[in-house]
Order: C-alpha cells, then sequence, then structure tokens
C-alpha cells in the first residue's frame, strides 16, 4: 500500500465528510486523493473550503487513488460501494450500512465478490470511555446486569432548514432517528452486552411532522434476561446522562457521548457506583466532548491499511446493528414483540 494513502472521498451529503477530511489531511500517512459527488457544485464547493482537489470524474479518481471513504446519502452507498470495489480499492464507509436489510446484503455481495477490505464506521467504537465501561461490564463488579439505558440524540430537528435535509427523507435516509441515532446504540449494547435477541418499539413523528420519524424507543431483551431501552431523538432540547447500566452490585452514569449531553458539564464524565466502594468519579473525558470524535474513524482505517491489519470494524457489525434497529421498526409496525433476525456471518 502507498503511503501517504491516496484517499478518494465519494460523496460529502454526510455532515462528516467534513471530519473525516479533517482528520485525512492531519495523517502524517494519507492525503485527500480527490472529492466527488454527484452534486458537482456540492463537490466543488467542499473540496475548495479544504483547499482540495475537486474530481469530476468519479473512474478516473478511483484509478487514481489507493482507498475510498463513502460519506454519502445512505440510498448512494450501495452504488459507491460497488463502484469502489470495482476498482479493488479498501472501503471505508458511514453508518448505517444501507437503506434496508436487502441493500446490506447485496453490499455484502458485492464486497465478498471483490475481495476489498471494508469497515464501518461506528465512532462510538474509539472512544476510551467506551472501552472503560466495558471493562467494567466484564469485570462483574456490577454483579446481575439488569438494565441498560441509552439514550442518543440532539436538537438539530428543531431548527427550520432540518426538514429540507437529505436524510428526512425515507428513500434517501432509510429511516429517522431510530436509524440515524438508534444505530449507535445498537452497536454499543453489542459491543458491551452482546446481541439481544428480541425487542418492541415504538416511534413517533408527531413532533416535527416528517416523513420519518423524530422520537423513537425500543427495549431489546438478552438471552441471560437483561433487558436494554433505547432512546432517540431529533429535539432533545438539552440532556445529561447518555447511558446508564444497572446491576445488582452497581451502576454506571455517563454522559457527554451526545449532542444533546455534550454541553451539560465540563466534569465528572463517567461515575461508578460500586456497593463496597460506593460512588467514584472516573477522571476521563469522552472524546465526543472533545470534539475529536468522528475524525478517530478514519485515523483507524489509515492505521489499519498501513498495519496491513482487518478493520477493527467490518461488514457483519454493520449488517448486525441494522438488524437490530430493522426488527426495532417492524415491532412499530405491528406492535408485537419481534425477534431479531441476524445475518449469517460473513465467510
Amino acid at each position: 500500500m502507498n503511503m501517504p494513502l491516496r484517499i478518494a472521498l465519494l460523496g460529502v451529503q454526510h455532515y462528516h465528510a467534513n471530519f473525516w477530511t479533517k482528520a485525512i489531511l492531519q495523517s502524517p500517512d494519507a492525503q485527500i486523493a480527490g472529492i466527488w459527488d454527484p452534486d458537482h457544485a456540492l463537490a466543488q464547493k467542499f473540496a475548495q473550503s479544504y483547499k482540495v482537489a475537486f474530481e469530476e470524474d468519479r473512474h478516473a479518481l478511483l484509478e487514481s487513488c489507493d482507498a475510498v471513504a463513502i460519506c454519502s446519502a445512505t440510498v448512494d452507498h450501495r452504488a459507491f460501494i460497488a463502484a469502489a470495489a470495482k476498482a479493488g480499492k479498501p472501503i471505508l464507509c458511514e453508518k448505517p450500512l444501507g437503506v434496508s436489510k436487502e441493500d446490506g446484503e447485496e453490499i455484502r455481495r458485492i464486497i465478498q465478490a471483490a475481495g476489498v477490505a471494508f469497515m464501518q464506521s461506528f465512532p462510538k467504537r474509539f472512544d476510551p470511555v467506551t472501552q472503560v465501561v466495558r471493562d467494567i461490564v466484564n469485570s462483574g463488579d456490577l454483579g446481575t446486569l439488569t438494565l441498560c439505558r441509552v439514550r442518543h440524540g440532539h436538537s438539530h430537528g428543531l431548527n427550520p432548514e432540518f426538514a429540507d435535509a437529505w436524510f428526512v427523507d425515507p428513500a434517501k435516509s432509510g429511516g429517522g432517528t431510530l436509524l440515524d441515532e438508534g444505530i449507535h446504540a445498537a452497536d454499543f449494547l453489542r459491543y458491551v452486552f452482546g446481541e439481544p435477541d428480541r425487542t418492541i418499539a415504538m416511534i413517533s413523528s408527531g413532533t416535527l411532522d416528517l416523513a420519518v420519524e423524530d422520537t423513537a424507543t425500543a427495549t431489546f431483551s438478552f438471552a441471560n434476561g437483561m433487558l436494554a431501552e433505547v432512546s432517540t431523538g431529533w429535539c432533545f432540547a438539552a440532556a445529561d446522562a447518555s447511558i446508564e447500566i444497572y446491576g445488582t452490585n452497581g451502576t454506571i452514569l455517563l454522559s457527554g457521548v451526545d449532542i444533546a449531553s455534550r454541553s451539560t458539564r465540563e466534569t465528572g464524565f463517567l461515575k461508578v457506583f460500586r456497593k463496597d466502594r460506593g460512588w467514584e468519579v472516573l477522571d476521563i473525558v469522552p472524546h465526543f466532548k472533545t470534539g475529536v470524535f468522528h475524525e478517530h474513524v478514519a485515523w483507524a482505517f489509515i492505521q489499519a491499511l498501513k498495519d496491513g491489519k482487518t478493520m477493527p470494524t467490518g461488514l457483519d457489525d454493520g449488517l448486525r446493528a441494522f438488524a437490530m434497529i430493522d426488527a426495532a421498526y417492524l415491532s412499530a409496525r405491528t406492535g408485537q414483540v419481534q425477534d431479531i433476525v441476524y445475518p449469517e456471518p460473513s465467510q
């Protein structure tokens, strides 16, 4: 693999393209090969703002780069992945994987047929505070785990221009806040606790009256009896704790890890209670609070390519987190508890 890596950015519809571009420009091991988007005017404006090259010809850009980062509208993921895979380039793709389960399965077929490296963007995995929480859970200090609550969201829905964004169009995004924000929670649950087996959910578009939901709740059940509540929204004026974990011997409270809670406090983000020790405030500041969060996804992608290692988050992570959200949508439509149907592991 060439060093520095020449990374092409396909699609800049998603705001996270800004963070990835900054990360690539700051990396000594990578550079921007060029910016392409089907909206050439948007791509030119984006490229000019970062003083990088705009490329009108997608094929030419794919031929000249070493790897591809896709930050388009979700509906375009499949086509852009197919183009990058055909060119034999490693791929970093924004979350969620696709707009539907069928979309994800076709993406898997494309990736497997091409044999290219693929990384799904799940930035919570790269925040050290997530690893600390996982380590505490795995230590057994909390006793029998009973309940986890994840509240994840923001207030951007209260801005008038939000109603014109591509991600409130279900044909382009695949869903509303349950998918957009809930996919972060789904991956967090999988990473920390393993996979739940059932879910029941409710969604509402009553606040913004959009074609997709602006508020959602889903409860996931695990084989060991633990429950996990996921609450997401685009209209949270403010919040504090984003993640709560309860066990028979202890509790974890974590704040500052979503937009709604980022400005609430400056210290004491992670609090842990153990029966034998009482409350302890851990001296750690979440990456999300520092403002350098999504960049770590791009840096991890670059590092894996540099070292020739397996991507830290892959195709199956994207597929299986999507399966959790897909089952929650089915529950919301039917009003019934749904089994989560996970895809078979990729070969």
